[in-house]
């Protein structure tokens, strides 16, 4: 069902707005640094060893690297688990 609805309160005009002046509002541009980081030799080989495929683990752990064999073998068990 559709019903008339009366407007209860007259409209108001809307207050027209000046225009801005953009050179006063802009902020004066922030100054940029160039600032170096050094990132230590621990966090370097800390990267290297979370972002290394399974191909390069693999690699690695045939070559008789310790702590690839041991995430092969904790891989292994998890898989084993699985089933």
């Amino acid at each position: 069902m559709i019903s008339h609805v009366a407007s209860s309160t007259p409209t108001q005009p809307v207050a027209q707005s000046k225009p801005v002046d953009v050179k006063k509002t802009q902020s004066k541009p922030q100054q940029t640094s160039n600032d170096t980081v050094q990132v230590s030799n621990a966090a370097q080989a800390a990267l290297k060893e979370a972002t290394e495929t399974a191909a390069q683990t693999v690699k690695e752990a045939s070559a008789g690297d310790h702590q690839a064999q041991k995430l092969l073998a904790k891989e292994a068990a998890a898989r084993a688990a699985e089933k």
